[in-house]
């Protein structure tokens, strides 16, 4: 039952999103090809394709759909625990299950951008740093290790231990729920939470809704990376980005009952 919910949301995510839906929409256009109605949808397929892969898009997506959240600055890092923050969070974000180059399963590059902050954080702050992460709903029911097992290795070749582990939540509410019965126990009720940008608003009610105080630490943010005429030319890093966050769009409507990874 859990592996057939997983899959049935992925693949609804994947038909949702792009470049599923803009190839679908495409797709549907060859069926009345001789009509113009048909040419038409291949036209409009076509062009939400390249938009969609335009990291110039993405950006403005991003500033558009997204409730906005602010930079913690690097002078206010040193100081989180006298700002009353007990603990810094990291949420998980995705891994590889298999690495052969390494013999063992690796984070993701997200989960590991999100680590790498995580630790900076921690160090310049003095703070216990707690890492949030299992098998998400893609993976769920298979034989994978978590990401925390993930995160604890990936912690440790950088000089911290993660104080505290959860390695059972299959999404971000989970992520919530479950670290709150790790932290509250230990009297851990305000923590900085680190995740992408495009991922803070949903991720910070998640918490705050669990019963945590949220000073929210972002990374990660969607903003142009080249110059302004090639932020228009389709690229792989356009359309992950604009996929992304639409997919984060997608889950903040359905907040909080069925939340997407």
């Amino acid at each position: 039952m859990i592996s057939a919910l997983g899959e049935f949301k992925a693949i609804a995510a994947a038909l949702l999103l792009p470049p599923a839906s803009p190839l679908l929409l495409a797709a549907a256009g060859l069926l009345w090809l001789r009509h113009s109605f048909g040419r038409l949808l291949i036209a409009a397929g076509l062009l939400a394709l390249w938009l969609l892969s335009a990291n110039a898009v993405a950006v403005w997506l991003a500033q558009r759909v997204l409730p906005q959240v602010s930079v913690l600055e690097p002078s206010r890092q040193t100081q989180l625990g006298a700002s009353g923050v007990q603990a810094i969070v990291v949420l998980g974000g995705g891994m590889q299950p298999v690495a052969p180059e390494y013999g063992q399963a690796q984070p993701s590059a997200s989960t590991a951008a999100r680590l790498r902050y995580g630790i900076q954080l921690a160090k310049r702050s003095g703070l216990p740093l707690a890492f949030a992460g299992g098998v998400g709903w893609s993976n769920a029911g298979q034989a994978v290790p978590s990401e925390a097992s993930t995160a604890q290795i990936f912690a440790a070749e950088h000089g911290l231990t993660l104080r505290w582990l959860e390695s059972q939540s299959r999404d971000t509410a989970e992520n919530a729920a479950r670290m709150h019965d790790l932290l509250a126990p230990a009297g851990i009720h305000n923590i900085a939470l680190v995740t992408h940008a495009w991922h803070m608003p949903r991720s910070q009610a998640l918490f705050e809704k669990a019963g945590f105080t949220v000073l929210s630490a972002p990374m990660g943010f969607v903003l142009p990376s080249e110059r302004p005429l090639l932020e228009w030319l389709p690229s792989a890093h356009g359309l992950t980005a604009s996929r992304t966050v639409l997919r984060e769009w997608l889950a903040l409507q359905v907040l909080p009952s069925t939340p997407l990874r």
